[in-house]
């Protein structure tokens, strides 16, 4: 998962891509709406076991349960060290878009013509292109690496202050175990258009081994509830172009895709861009909430 929902933060130099919940108030100053109360919302089947028909419980999958809870003190490195993670593990899907782009194919026969034309030798000019590849992969990381460090040292700095003191905002963690599996927060748009009508759901983040099991539908459900439990119409976010998986799921939730953008001049010389999604949500007040 935010690339992480996320690059859009970035870019504007914001804050910037399901289990049993447990009980709690939202933190004090959001001044909208009532208290927010933290709730479970599913369990995770174990892999590599198959399900039997119904009555057979010898056959039936155990599961794993994990639940939605708000942003503790102790979370702070596990929330880091996930978020770091899942950004960085986009940077083979960015490449291999990057060397089936029309761009970069041009790029590479032109080079290789060339240099068989300079040189008169086929063997250098395969040598030339090779190396060619070989440089834009540290660029290609680069990108990602920026993010992340942009992240790290804003809002995921501080994420007491970012988030959970700080109006309409909030911070959540999927936990499995006792460890921290999944992550997500919520926080006024840096659009200024967007703002005081929508919130934007940030940080979006699930552990390899929990994808595909409900955690990602969990904590977007929860960005979702806490905007409509304050009156705002909707929510926003922005996910870049390779994290497919990411925006199936926004898109399951009722988010359309409403724009897209560059987080970086690197990254748009490299041609990975974001899209902004949007989710209107049900009986939203067209007029910044009071």
């Amino acid at each position: 998962m935010f690339l992480p929902a996320q690059a859009s933060a970035a870019a504007a130099g914001s804050k910037g891509p399901p289990a049993v919940q447990g009980g709690g108030v939202g933190p004090p100053g959001f001044g909208k709406g009532p208290p927010f109360s933290t709730r479970t919302t599913g369990t995770a089947a174990v892999p590599g076991l198959r399900s039997g028909g119904a009555g057979s419980s010898r056959c039936r999958p155990p599961m794993a349960s994990f639940r939605v809870r708000q942003y503790r003190d102790q979370d702070y490195e596990a929330v880091r060290s996930l978020y770091a993670r899942g950004l960085l593990e986009h940077v083979p899907a960015s490449y291999r878009l990057l060397l089936r782009s029309a761009r970069a194919q041009l790029a590479l026969l032109v080079l290789f013509a060339a240099v068989r034309a300079a040189a008169g030798s086929w063997l250098l000019a395969l040598a030339a292109v090779a190396l060619a590849m070989a440089a834009t992969w540290p660029l290609v990381r680069a990108v990602w690496v920026f993010y992340v460090k942009n992240a790290l040292s804003t809002d995921l700095g501080d994420i007491e202050g970012s988030y959970m003191r700080a109006p309409d905002s909030c911070f959540w963690v999927a936990e499995a175990g006792g460890a921290v599996v999944g992550m997500v927060a919520v926080a006024p748009p840096q659009i200024a258009a967007e703002r005081g009508t929508a919130l934007e759901l940030l940080r979006m983040s699930v552990s390899k081994e929990y994808r595909g099991r409900g955690v990602s539908k969990a904590l977007c459900g929860e960005v979702l509830r806490f905007a409509r439990a304050r009156g705002y119409g909707a929510v926003v976010l922005a996910t870049s172009m390779v994290q497919v998986a990411a925006q199936r799921v926004y898109e399951r939730h009722g988010f359309r895709k409403v724009g897209f953008f560059r987080f970086s001049l690197l990254s748009d010389l490299l041609g990975i861009w974001n899209f902004r999604y949007r989710c209107d949500l049900p009986g939203g007040p067209a007029d910044p909430p009071r």
